[in-house]
């Protein structure tokens, strides 16, 4: 029988392989950004996930570490795209 959170993670990595189509193909520079951002958030679902599945709390330390730096890089990214530069 399959498992209600296998189905759960094999739906966010199916998503996750739409937004990265958005990323690649993308009208415009928000859109990627956007869209990668999308997928940071995914993929920190599915560390959360995993985390629960496997008992460990590693994973969700690891989760809380990569959610911390996907934010920053989305922020310095979309400030870069608005103003030119980092400053």
């Amino acid at each position: 029988m399959i498992d209600l959170f296998t189905v759960t993670g094999l739906v966010l990595i199916c998503t996750i392989f739409l937004c990265l189509f958005r990323v690649i193909i993308g009208p415009g520079a928000c859109n990627r950004l956007i869209a990668a951002n999308t997928i940071g958030t995914k993929i920190i679902l599915l560390l959360v996930l995993v985390g629960y599945i496997y008992g460990r709390n590693l994973f969700l330390d690891i989760a809380l570490a990569y959610a911390m730096i996907n934010f920053l890089a989305t922020l310095a990214i979309a400030k870069y795209l608005e103003k030119g530069c980092i400053c």
